[in-house]
């Protein structure tokens, strides 16, 4: 007969459900009450939450070294999300000296059960040669274990590799493929990426309707290739009607990144455009900044991007 209770008396079933619902339901002020007891009496799913929280922040303060000792604990146990954890902790050397070795042996860990963000850190790890020989194959079957899970990071960067052909023949229509999986799911990268293949006729038939709206998706969420990339939409008049001043705002949001070519852009419109109309321009994006709280992200083709921007 399986255990059901703490010493005293205390029922763990009901209380690591109502510990770990608290944690799911982001009540992370109630999980902290609730999870360290459990863990501390050696329960996995109390001590890789309770790791995650420290990892995290959630309820407490960050605290690298706590989440290592809690991660540990479940990982010994065959959680694999602590496992998986503890090979991220390793391989961004928090909490602990990085260490690609551990990085690695944790993550296969993880990976052998199937926990589909650590088979998709292998892909990466192989991808870039860290922790073991760079091997793009065996990058590529770790990515489709994880995109077949229904991983994004993994459906994406197995688009990449189609995308590039890294070790593959390239095969624009199947990166399209796996970027629609991605960007279906929100994902920033992919979003971006997708519009860029319809915006140059890759893989799909050349839309610039369809690479408006995948650039908007990705904008939206503070990606600056995809506004700079916007910016250069409205300017031609490609996908949308022709518009200086929206294509001004979308360049606006380089040139506070910094970006030279979204500065070039914005001098160039700048010579046809009125001071009012430049001035309706800066206001939009302010305006559209603080609706969408927006906060910059790196662009991933931004060689294309720049292509794109400079028309």
């Amino acid at each position: 007969m399986r255990q059901t209770r703490l010493s005293g008396g205390v029922n763990w079933v009901a209380l690591l459900d109502e510990g770990f619902g608290a944690y799911v339901r982001g009540d992370y002020a109630n999980a902290l009450k609730i999870l360290p007891s459990l863990a501390a009496q050696g329960l996995a799913l109390a001590q890789s939450n309770l790791g995650a929280m420290y990892q995290e922040g959630h309820g407490a303060a960050q605290d690298y070294v706590e989440a290592i000792k809690w991660h540990s604990l479940a990982a010994a146990q065959g959680d694999a999300l602590a496992q998986y954890a503890l090979g991220w902790l390793y391989a961004h050397g928090q909490g602990v000296s990085q260490d690609c070795a551990e990085e690695i042996k944790w993550y296969r860990l993880a990976a052998a059960q199937d926990y589909d963000a650590a088979q998709s850190a292998l892909g990466w790890a192989y991808r870039e040669g860290q922790g073991v020989p760079q091997n793009y194959t065996e990058a590529r079957n770790w990515y489709r274990l994880a995109a077949a899970h229904g991983d994004a990071v993994a459906q994406f960067n197995l688009g990449t590799m189609y995308d590039d052909g890294l070790e593959v023949a390239q095969d624009y229509a199947e990166a399209v493929k796996w970027y629609q999986l991605a960007a279906a799911q929100n994902l920033t990268e992919a979003q971006f990426n997708l519009g860029v293949m319809y915006h140059l006729g890759q893989g799909v038939p050349l839309n610039y309707a369809e690479a408006v709206k995948w650039y908007k998706r990705a904008a939206a969420r503070g990606f600056t290739a995809a506004q700079s990339n916007l910016g250069s939409m409205y300017q031609q008049g490609q996908g949308v009607a022709r518009n200086y001043v929206r294509a001004y705002m979308w360049f606006t949001f380089g040139e506070v990144s910094g970006s030279t070519a979204a500065v070039k852009n914005c001098q160039n419109l700048a010579k046809g455009l009125s001071s009012k109309k430049i001035a309706r321009a800066k206001k939009m994006a302010r305006d559209y900044r603080s609706r969408a709280g927006l906060a910059a992200k790196p662009c991933l083709r931004s060689e294309t991007s720049e292509d794109h921007a400079n028309g």
